[in-house]
C-alpha cells in the first residue's frame, strides 16, 4: 500500500523532478507534489511524496530526515491523513 511522506523545509528553488530523483535511491514513487502559492506561484517550501510500500517510505524517512538538500535541512516523517478544506467560498456576500 502506498505511503505519503510530507517534505518540508524545501529550498524554493527545488524543483518536483529534483525531489523525485533524491528519493528514487529509496524505492519506487507513486507522486510528487511541491505546494505553490495559488496566487505567486511560488513554492511555499514543502511538499509531498508518495512512495509504492511502507518499506519504502520508512527507508526514505531514514535516509532523508536531516539531510542537506539544496542548501536545506529536509524535515521528512509520515504525513497526516487530514481531509482537505474546501476553499471555494468567497466569504459569506
Amino acid at each position: 500500500m502506498a505511503k505519503k511522506l510530507y517534505v518540508g523545509n524545501l529550498s524554493y528553488n527545488t524543483t518536483e523532478d529534483s525531489l523525485r530523483s533524491l528519493f528514487s535511491g529509496f524505492g519506487s514513487i507513486t507522486s510528487v507534489k511541491i505546494i505553490a502559492d495559488r496566487e505567486s506561484g511560488n513554492s511555499k517550501g514543502f511538499g509531498f511524496i508518495e512512495m509504492s510500500s511502507d518499506e519504502e517510505a520508512a527507508a526514505a524517512i531514514a535516509g532523508t530526515n536531516g539531510r542537506e538538500f539544496d542548501g536545506r535541512q529536509l524535515r521528512v516523517n509520515e504525513a497526516m491523513d487530514k481531509p482537505r478544506r474546501d476553499r471555494s467560498g468567497g466569504g459569506n456576500w
